[in-house]
């Protein structure tokens, strides 16, 4: 009975527990309250009155014992007050109240009983009631109601097992209050299981389960062999003596005496019958449930197996002996066969190999519907299983499968009826009854497998035919639960659709003055009141009786609703509103009232679906390939006989929807009027026409007459018409169009023979490789084309393009068996280190050799393009340092990042960039020297010029257009003054700093050019950067020794030239030096008295005054400007002071020589005045 202390310990309550080591440090029960408690000042023990406790047991025990008060005195004795004191402050304590029958001399006599209490409860047939006092709290507290501290659980007895009264307690009370507390604290299904609380469930009801079954089982009576007491002193002592019993240990007397020998042949008689009571028993299968046959036969082999160890046993072995020595061979030879033992225990052993492990608890301790699944999959998946190994028969199998289905019935109603089915939600109704039919349909599968089975091992055993059959008793409640789940589904539609938010509910009101909501609601209640899942003859009743009046609430709706539904259909314009009007109120279809007046609607909807009809005719007429499906088709990658096929069988449900439609509208049997059967007829006869058949059977024979396969080369060369060679794969698409179309047929459902089958299975294989080998040709092929369209970049792809080469080269020689023979024994290699073929690897290798040459040629392009658009710009960017600067900047950081990159032939290729680069920058340094030589060249002839821009002054027609280039370049005029100081004229500054200046000018502007850095392709590698380079390998000085002609020794011999010019002028100024360098006497006396040397120097004088006596203040020499303001005026006034002091003296010398003419002149008169003029007349004539 310890058995009972389990379940009984969730009924204590847990608020204000304390446990012992609350009241004492030890944690014991001697009610000692101060043992190890280590303050100093030790708690005050509770007292506790014994007599509260005396008269609250005074007073419950007699109407729970139906004894007197007098008959309970004995219960309170001397010790009572000890047993109550030692209760009341034991934590969790429990004492027990024991009412006993006590024995009778004789049956006449009235019984009679005694009561006590003990701590310790025990199990006896004479106890007819058990009291179990248990306390809720730790302590018990005197000054407190004693109802209000202890649980009272009445433990009944006198039966022969307690299963019944535990089984009542479990079921009635404990389980339902527990169930009662968790509904009412209403926690979600999540919460629960967090908490255990469907654990706990499931261990509640296995509990409830096992004690039912306890109840059930069939009792297999014990068997005792008699043993006769000489025997078994006789083996007592051998035993004692420490050696095995043996016939010798018996006196030779009494092995021959005849009344032992015959005392112990009855002893075997009885043995033999004894035990053939056990091994001939057996039970009705088709009575009870399923656990009692199971725990039969287990419990048959626990019997069996008892006795078999009493016959091993040393008495019943010395017994045989004995018989056998005694010659009585009939009682020892036939004792195995007569009792049956063997073939009994080798029956229930094979028995048993069906019953062990049987999971029918799984069943019988669901809590849910899930569970129930569960279980019927384990119960049939065992007995499939075990029944081909048990030689169970199979007439007592299907009982057993009959009384499942019977406890699969309780179960289902069970968790069914919790539920309360119509006072759910509909949401929560469909769901439940929707995995009810599962489960049914579950269970109806696997009986089929099971009847199966059972058909098959009964004719393996060749057993008597037998109609194999199982009768579910749970038939009615399926047929109940379908018939439930439609009408719960025809009322939600009827109630949906007379709510208010349909329009229904008005108009009702309007026409009949009835609220159809609350009419269809008042019907639904009169079928709440019943047990919908009652199935028997009674509960049929009340079905039927609560289903009439709820039909008659319903007619009186449907009334209301076939008025306003035919107001609707007679004001519809067309077939389609009609059609609209049936879509929206379909679900009130399924009522037969309904549906019969909305048939006379049939005609017009049969023409709407003929012109429907007609427009599948035209779409068809159209044919596939002209259609839009064609081209949708090749987008979706459908090859051309599955797309028509596809296509054919689209029209083909469209056809059926249409039919359909027909049928849900007007109901079943439409085809069977005239005008049905005509519409019938014409749909039948389009269908014929899409049959696909013929498509399949031609594309078949197409197949077949082809000599279509997987085979020859990896690759081709094909020749071009215009000219050349090109690669290709050796694969032909129809191959790829044969797996693609196979594929398709096959999920079609069509029988694709099978070699074509192994034909698409090969192309499927090398399917994956052959597209990607084309797509690798394609791109390899449209990469050299790339390269072919860029000459620059092929020094730079050249070792990438050699490598796919290679790769070309080496896959010649590889053929498409290989693909195919070798793929199928790569798959099935087992082992995580599973490495593709060779062949497969190619292909792979070759795509990322491609795909390398691809990203490189295409990164190499766009980087080319950079540098390309760089080195063009030079030619036309702005002639300054910085725009120079950048673009090369911008081309160094492209071969920098095509140096990363491993590019090959680098150096070669930039060497080659770079002679360009070189050719660029000589054309615009040669222009720019050119610039600065027409500068010098040109003649000034405008007086003083403003500061010369280059740009503004270029000749070519294309540097005009360009408004970028050289825009900054200025040469500016340089300013020399001429100046006197401390009777000094000099030039300042110098015309040697102007030549500085124009060559330090000239420089720049060269230098912008010669400075730059030279690109180089290997900045980064080490080696090179230790070896060091010199300054003219760094930057573009070279190109000065680049010209081909006199370019460069031009600007400098203008310059010299310039020069000269300015010396020149400059030395005219500077002869003005002499002004004041020269004496005046010095000069008279140079000149001297000859006139003529007078009127030269004065005319001279007057040419010079030339130079500084203007009104200009400065002279242009294009680049360059003479300053002579500051020097002008003095000089002036100088050259005047000489020019009167020479010109005074020139009178005076003048003035002189004319008196001195005169003198002569007038002297020579008078001396020809004297002569005479006769003398000359006689003289020789004279010729002037």
């Amino acid at each position: 009975m310890s058995a009972v202390d389990g379940p009984l310990a969730p009924i204590t309550n847990g608020s204000s527990r304390m446990n012992g080591s609350a009241l004492n440090g030890k944690g014991d029960t001697n009610g000692d309250l101060h043992d190890g408690i280590s303050e100093p000042a030790p708690a005050k023990p509770i007292s506790f009155d014994p007599e509260v406790f005396r008269s609250f047991l005074a007073s419950l025990l007699p109407p729970l014992f139906g004894a007197s008060p007098e008959e309970l005195e004995s219960i309170f004795d001397e010790d009572f007050h000890e047993r109550a004191s030692r209760f009341a402050p034991e934590g969790g304590g429990v004492i027990y109240v024991v009412k006993k029958k006590d024995e009778q001399e004789s049956e006449d006599a009235p019984p009679s009983y005694s009561y006590k209490i003990t701590p310790t409860l025990t199990y006896d047939p004479s106890h007819v009631t058990t009291l179990a006092i248990i306390k809720r709290g730790p302590v018990l507290d005197s000054t407190f109601p004693m109802s209000t501290q202890l649980h009272i659980l009445n433990l009944f007895g006198s039966d022969e097992t307690p299963y019944e009264s535990l089984h009542a307690v479990i079921s009635g009370a404990m389980k339902p209050y527990f169930e009662a507390f968790v509904g009412a604290r209403g926690g979600g299904k999540d919460g629960d299981s967090k908490m255990g609380i469907p654990v706990t469930k499931k261990k509640f009801a296995e509990l409830e389960l096992s004690l039912l079954h306890l109840q059930q089982n069939v009792e297999i009576p014990e068997t005792h062999l008699i043993i006769h007491p000489i025997i078994q002193r006789t083996v007592e002592q051998a035993l004692q003596q420490g050696h095995r019993p043996n016939i010798s240990d018996l006196p030779p007397k009494l092995l021959n005496d005849s009344t032992f020998l015959n005392t112990l042949q009855n002893h075997v008689n009885q043995w033999i019958k004894s035990i053939q009571t056990v091994t001939r028993l057996t039970r009705d299968v088709s009575s009870g449930t399923a656990s009692q046959e199971i725990n039969f036969w287990l419990s048959l082999e626990h019997a069996l197996e008892g006795i078999e160890v009493q016959l091993r046993s040393d008495e019943v072995t010395m017994v045989m002996e004995a018989l056998r020595n005694a010659k009585r061979f009939r009682a020892t030879v036939s004792f195995v066969a007569d009792t049956g033992l063997k073939d009994a225990m080798d029956k229930v052993h094979k028995y048993n190999q069906l019953m062990k492990d049987f999971p029918l608890n799984e069943l019988l301790s669901a809590t849910d519907l899930d569970k129930i699944q569960e279980a019927v999959v384990l119960i049939f998946l065992h007995m499939n299983r075990k029944l081909k190994l048990s030689p169970y028969p199979v007439n007592r199998v299907l009982p057993l499968a009959e009384a499942i289905s019977r406890d699969f019935n309780d179960a289902l109603l069970r968790v069914l009826t919790s539920t309360r089915l119509l006072y759910t939600p509909y949401e929560t109704f469909e769901r439940l009854l929707s995995q009810t039919i599962a489960i049914f349909r579950t269970w109806d599968d696997h009986v089929k497998e099971f009847t199966n089975t059972a058909r098959e091992v009964t004719r393996k055993r060749n057993e008597k035919f037998i109609p194999i059959k199982v009768v579910s008793a749970h038939a009615k409640v399926q047929d109940r639960i379908r018939y439930l789940r439609d009408w719960r589904k025809q009322h939600e539609q009827l109630a949906v659709m007379t709510a208010p938010t349909k329009g229904l509910s008005g108009a009702g009101n309007e026409i009949g003055g009835m609220d159809m909501e609350a009419e269809v609601k008042e019907a639904y209640e009169v079928m709440k009141r019943i047990d919908v899942l009652d199935v028997t003859t009674e509960g049929n009743e009340i079905w039927m009786t609560a289903e009439n009046a709820y039909n008659e609430r319903v007619a009186r709706v449907e009334n209301q609703i076939i008025a306003r539904l035919r107001d609707r259909l007679g004001t519809a314009r067309n077939a389609n509103e009609m059609f609209r009007v049936f879509s929206k109120f379909n679900a009130l279809f399924v009522r037969p009232k309904i549906r019969g007046a909305i048939q006379e609607y049939q005609t017009q909807l049969i023409d709407s679906v003929k012109e429907d009809i007609k427009r599948l005719h035209e779409k068809f007429k159209t044919q596939y390939r002209f259609s839009e499906a064609y081209h949708m088709s090749q987008m979706r990658d459908l090859p051309p006989i599955s797309g028509a096929i596809i296509w054919a069988r689209q029209i083909d449900r469209q056809l059926q929807a249409y039919m359909k439609r027909v049928e849900d509208v007007l109901g079943k049997g439409w085809e069977l009027y005239a005008e049905g059967q005509k519409l019938q007829s014409e749909s039948t006869a389009f269908r014929k026409k899409l049959d696909v058949r013929p498509v399949y059977e031609a594309w078949l024979h197409d197949i077949n007459r082809r000599d279509m396969g997987v085979g020859g080369r990896l690759f081709e060369i094909v020749r071009l018409r215009g000219g050349g060679y090109q690669l290709a794969v050796n694969f032909d698409p129809q191959i790829i169009t044969l797996f693609k179309e196979v594929r398709n047929l096959l999920w079609q459902n069509f029988q694709v023979p099978h070699a074509i089958t192994n034909m698409a299975k090969d192309a499927k294989r090398v399917y994956p490789h052959a597209v990607s080998l084309m797509e690798t040709v394609r791109t390899y092929g449209q990469t050299l084309d790339l390269v072919e369209h860029n000459k620059g970049i092929e020094w730079l792809v050249a070792e990438y393009r050699n490598e796919a080469q290679r790769m070309v080269t080496r896959g010649m020689n590889i053929r498409w068996d290989y693909f195919v023979n070798q793929y199928d024994t790569a798959r099935y290699v087992s082992g995580d280190g599973v490495r593709d073929n060779k062949h497969i690897q190619f292909v792979r290798e070759l795509a990322s050799v491609v795909s390398i040459l691809q990203d490189k040629t295409n990164n190499v392009i766009d980087l080319y393009k950079d540098i390309q658009r760089s080195v063009e710009d030079l030619s036309t960017c702005p002639y300054t340092p910085e725009a120079f600067r950048d673009l090369l900047s911008k081309i160094q950081t492209a071969i920098d990042r095509l140096n990363l990159e491993g590019y090959a032939n680098l150096d070669h290729w930039v060497a080659e960039l770079d002679e360009r680069i070189e050719s660029i920058l000589l054309q615009r340094v040669t222009h720019v020297i050119q610039l600065f030589c027409n500068e010098f060249e040109r003649a000034d002839d405008d007086g003083r010029r403003e500061p010369v821009t280059i740009a503004s002054k270029r000749r070519d027609k294309r540097a005009k257009n360009d408004k970028s280039t050289d825009g900054a370049l200025v040469l500016a005029p340089i300013i020399h003054e001429i100046r006197i100081q401390n009777q000094v004229i000099f030039l300042d500054p110098p015309i040697e700093h102007a030549r500085a200046i124009w060559v330090h000018q000239l420089h720049e502007w060269l230098g912008t050019v010669c400075r730059l850095k030279r690109i180089q392709s290997s900045r980064y590698e080490i080696g090179l950067q230790m070896q060091g380079h010199t300054a003219t390998d760094v930057t573009y000085t070279s190109l000065l020794t680049r010209f081909p002609d006199t370019t460069l020794e031009k600007p400098f011999s203008l310059i010299e030239q310039k020069v000269q010019s300015l010396k020149q002028y400059v030395a005219k100024w500077l002869q003005f030096q002499s002004l004041w360098d020269l004496e005046t006497e010095y000069v008279f006396n140079r000149l001297g008295d000859s006139l003529a040397n007078w009127q030269q120097l004065l005319t001279e004088i007057k040419k010079a005054r030339s130079t500084f006596d203007t009104t200009e203040t400065q002279k242009p020499f294009g680049v360059c400007v003479i300053d002579y303001e500051q020097v002008q005026a003095r000089v002036n006034a100088k050259y005047d002071a000489w020019q009167r002091d020479i010109l005074s003296r020139y009178g005076v010398k003048l003035g002189n020589a004319m008196k001195e003419m005169h003198a002569a002149i007038l002297k020579a008169r008078n001396e020809l005045e004297h002569h005479s003029i006769e003398g000359l007349v006689g003289g020789v004539p004279r010729r002037f």
